[in-house]
């Protein structure tokens, strides 16, 4: 099945700062060092889009015109600049003032070691970053620039991960600012945390949130053609392990077939708004005979964002950190803390949600299954059921505050289950949380986290730390140097700080 979520080609710009002063003879020579540091970087594995040098920049003119030029080249999702010698930072304001493009520090140099017994006044001359980037540090703080800084040498592996890093949230900030999301049906009755303000979404995050009506949703599923209800169903049987009853000649095959009706309409409505996340309710599921559960789950497999209750915020998230996990190993996928094992032994939790869980990351082949709902009102639905991987991950959620958005990431560890799950009949994953159950749920409580969450196993605490940064975006993390006291510090320090939010 083709999905229309394909990354178009991504490229950050590598800026070098200079001046006149050195004359032509320094300034070829700073081309041709920064050339070779762009093509570094530019080599690595760790940076996820092209990178594009750019001509030394020494005059205000042309450092406003290439960020002027930036802004409106929807490719660029960010630049890099370094400053290879001295360059007076007055002539960076109005370039640094004009700048809507996510901005990168870096600090480093051409050279990894001093040529301790030739140095002279001529290398001096040509190698100022120590001092040029301190210069070019001092205005981005004076004038409050929203950038990341990382130094050190670009061979180095730790300095590619860090711009690596930055690239893939660069990307999902240029995501969010043309991502459309459709919510088929409200939010879930009396539920407080799925609610937010739409507008203030669209200004902070660019996310253009419109509500769809349900029984145009159920429209498209009933006009699906049995041709392609065939392709589909018969991608499933190749594909997963589909329970007997549900196969072609069972008892249930029917119900995988209404199932793929589904996933065709649900396709098709998307692709038709331009819509890549969604929600929906299953309080309103209006003519539709199942709540969508694998259509959902093979959708987010694609890279669609999704949430479910109405809950907008959250399918923006999972889309957003998809964008920024592309090309990973591991998945990302909508999540719930559903129950909690307290003992013997580690403490844990048990997520899930209902029915859709995405199959990235599962730990092996899915099965297909169809059992009862228990509300809904519906059909028996169709559904993917699995257990996670193990390893390292990360839980985060958004919550509307009132006067700013909050985001709260949860460092954990995903774990076998302690027994096998032979009755559950969804998707599941179970995790430590860091540092430990009873710190990480007081944290999440006291910070007001939503239920609805994202688990990946392919991004870290720094990815979403950097996009928080470009959303300008409140973010406390909950890790193994958590404590309840010092976490409620940090809330109210961060309230009496951020009051109204970042303008």
């Amino acid at each position: 099945m083709s999905s229309p979520l394909q990354s178009p080609e991504r490229e950050v710009w590598f800026l070098t700062g200079s001046q006149g002063l050195y004359g032509p003879e320094t300034l070829d020579q700073v081309a041709e060092q920064s050339r070779a540091i762009a093509e570094e970087l530019g080599a690595s594995p760790e940076i996820a889009v092209r990178v594009v040098w750019k001509p030394v920049l020494t005059d205000s003119d042309a450092i406003e015109r290439v960020a002027m030029e930036a802004n409106a080249d929807r490719a660029c999702v960010g630049v890099i600049a370094w400053m290879h010698t001295f360059s007076p930072a007055r002539m960076w304001i109005a370039g640094l003032d004009a700048l809507r493009t996510p901005l990168l520090h870096l600090h480093t140099q051409a050279n990894v070691s001093l040529p301790w017994q030739t140095i002279d006044m001529d290398f001096m001359n040509l190698n100022q970053a120590a001092h040029g980037d301190r210069e070019f540090g001092y205005i981005q703080t004076r004038l409050g620039v929203v950038r990341k800084t990382v130094a050190g040498h670009v061979s180095d592996p730790r300095v590619q991960q860090r711009v690596g890093v930055w690239t893939r949230a660069a990307c999902a900030w240029a995501e969010g600012r043309s991502l459309h999301l459709a919510r088929f049906g409200d939010t879930m009755r009396d539920v407080a945390v799925t609610e937010g303000d739409r507008t203030e979404a669209q200004w902070r995050w660019g996310v253009t949130v419109n509500g769809y009506a349900v029984t145009d949703l159920a429209a498209a599923v009933h006009d699906s053609a049995d041709a392609d209800v065939d392709t589909l169903v018969a991608e499933y049987e190749d594909l997963y392990d589909v329970a007997p009853e549900l196969r072609r000649g069972g008892e249930r095959h029917d119900a995988l077939r209404y199932s793929a009706a589904i996933e065709l309409g649900l396709r098709r409505m998307l692709e038709e708004s331009g819509s890549r996340a969604f929600t929906s309710n299953f309080e309103d599921l209006a003519s539709l005979r199942q709540l969508p559960g694998m259509a959902v789950q093979r959708l987010m497999a694609d890279g669609y964002g999704f949430a479910g209750e109405g809950d907008w915020k959250t399918a923006a998230l999972l889309r957003l950190l998809k964008v920024a996990s592309e090309g990973r190993p591991g998945g990302t996928s909508f999540m719930e803390d559903y129950t909690y094992h307290l003992g013997p032994g580690p403490q844990r939790i048990l997520g899930a949600h209902m029915l859709e869980v995405c199959p990235t990351i599962a730990a092996g082949t899915p099965r297909v299954e169809i059992h009862p709902l228990g509300i809904g009102g519906k059909e028996d639905p169709v559904r993917m059921v699995f257990s996670a991987v193990t390893g390292p991950g990360v839980v985060a959620g958004l919550s509307d505050m009132g006067d700013r958005f909050r985001l709260v990431a949860n460092e954990v560890t995903l774990v076998e289950p302690d027994e096998p799950l032979r009755s559950l009949p969804v998707a599941c994953a179970v995790w430590e949380p860091h540092p430990d159950l009873g710190t990480s749920a007081e944290a999440w409580i006291m910070a007001g986290a939503p239920h609805h969450t994202v688990l990946s196993t392919a991004i870290t605490v720094e990815e979403i730390h950097d996009l928080a940064e470009l959303a300008r975006t409140e973010l406390v993390v909950i890790d193994k140097d958590t404590t309840p006291r010092g976490f409620a510090k940090e809330l109210r320090w961060n309230a009496a700080a951020l009051s109204g939010g970042y303008r």
